[in-house]
């Protein structure tokens, strides 16, 4: 590493041979994603995580549906979260998720044939708690 960094440091990438490239480390600097890239994030995508959890509650007999509000107050809450606590990126969501379908996902046999309507205050009721930790001991010297 030490004596590739003189004679390449005016080099791009992807000037240096196949062999090269992957050998040399190489920094990249990522923004934090937004709230509307995380509703992107959760909607856009042909598997997405909405119609995944759709689909998993189809076949225990619940139509399951999330309102609109409801996707941008993840999104939020996702931003938020990785803001305050720590930045696990778009991850978070599978988190948010994961949190708020806990208990349908336990009692979804006895509710065969039910109709779940997930709205932002439900949303903010069951995932809002993970946005008041924040992680502490970052502090703590």
């Amino acid at each position: 590493l030490f004596i590739a960094s003189g004679p390449f440091h005016f080099c791009k990438p992807s000037d240096l041979l196949a062999e090269l490239q992957g050998r040399l480390p190489i920094r990249v600097e990522l923004k934090p994603l937004t709230e509307k890239d995380m509703y992107t994030i959760l909607t856009e995508p042909e598997p997405n995580l909405i119609k995944q959890q759709c689909a998993l509650m189809f076949t225990e007999g619940v139509q399951l549906e999330f309102t609109d509000e409801a996707k941008w107050r993840m999104a939020k809450l996702a931003t938020q979260i990785n803001r305050d606590v720590e930045n696990i990126g778009a991850r978070r969501l599978h988190t948010i998720i994961e949190r708020l379908m806990e208990d349908l996902s336990f009692s979804a046999t006895d509710r065969a044939g039910d109709k779940v309507v997930i709205d932002a205050d439900m949303v903010q009721e069951r995932v809002g708690e993970l946005a008041k930790k924040s992680d502490l001991s970052r502090f703590i010297l």
